[in-house]
């Protein structure tokens, strides 16, 4: 038998590189692709793919939470994260909801079979460039506090430095020192960029 392989990705040119690599490949049965969550869910509610390629960044859900979505409904599925982010973070939290792996879009053919052969196998596979990423030693943003994440967490859904002192019982001036305090370990000038950079590394 096949195995029947899924990809979810919003660029066309990362589907169609993909599908090129694998499409002579007499193992693997293409099955197509789904460009959002929505069209995913759709999909896999009719054909299930013995291992999905997803995307980590997706435009209407994080992929993330539709591989914890996927793996839920649909546990036999092998789910390999797939993206140009090599941040720990991502790949720890893509890998905590359940994904069998997880590849850089830079990755070659071989690393694309090994993975899939891998994740088949009920293993979990990293790519050269990610196991690297893996050694190596924490960045600062990762050390933020407990307190420092339930500030984070409350900035992300745009309260205000009385609101976050009132829901977390603290004065106005300790919230604004773990303001300033996350501003410092993310390496940004203001609450846009922090809450961008959060997001890229799923911490919100």
């Amino acid at each position: 038998m096949k195995t029947g392989i899924f990809v979810v990705d919003d660029h066309y040119m990362v589907i169609e590189g993909i599908r090129s690599l694998l499409q002579n490949e007499k193992t693997l049965d293409w099955m197509g692709h789904a460009t959002n969550a929505e069209s995913c869910l759709s999909f896999l509610k009719l054909h299930q793919p013995d291992v999905i390629l997803m995307d980590v960044n997706l435009p209407d859900k994080s992929g993330i939470d539709l591989c914890k979505e996927v793996k839920q409904l649909y546990p036999a599925i092998a789910i390999l994260g797939l993206s140009t982010f090599n941040q720990q973070a991502v790949i720890k939290n893509m890998i905590d909801n359940g994904a069998s792996g997880y590849v850089l879009k830079n990755a070659t053919k071989e690393e694309l079979l090994e993975a899939i052969n891998s994740a088949l196998k009920g293993k979990i596979y990293y790519s050269f460039e990610v196991l690297n990423s893996l050694r190596k030693p924490e960045p600062n943003q990762l050390l933020i506090t407990r307190r420092e994440k339930e500030v984070l967490l409350l900035i992300a859904e745009g309260l205000t430095n009385a609101a976050i002192a009132e829901k977390l019982f603290i004065s106005i001036p300790t919230v604004n020192t773990h303001r300033k305090s996350l501003l410092e370990k993310f390496d940004v000038k203001n609450t846009a960029m922090l809450i961008g950079k959060a997001t890229k590394l799923a911490l919100i």
